[in-house]
């Protein structure tokens, strides 16, 4: 079996054209996005992120939705509470990007 070369197939290429276009200006809008949200007081953040995860997922994951919603309130009374400490957003990055 032959196997197809890859060239002209990595994201480069995805940047190229309208695809590419929509793509930059999306990553741009949610870049914009997050930055704003991440100037929210924690509370703020908190109910941003139930409502996100809210309307991702179905009306039949109720359960889900809830558990989603005790844990991000248990992580928020752990920040409060000085259990844990936050980490910055660019450290955060380069930690996932080094998995």
């Amino acid at each position: 079996m032959a196997v197809r070369s890859s060239e002209g197939l990595g994201v480069g290429a995805l940047e190229r054209g309208a695809a590419g276009a929509r793509l930059r200006r999306m990553n741009a809008r949610v870049d914009h996005l997050l930055h704003e949200a991440l100037g929210l007081p924690d509370d703020e953040r908190s109910a941003l992120v139930v409502a996100l995860l809210d309307s991702l997922e179905g009306a039949n994951s109720d359960s889900v939705s809830e558990a989603w919603r005790l844990e991000i309130l248990r992580r928020r009374d752990e920040l409060r509470a000085g259990r844990v400490a936050p980490v910055a957003w660019s450290e955060a990055k380069a930690r996932l990007a080094a998995l």
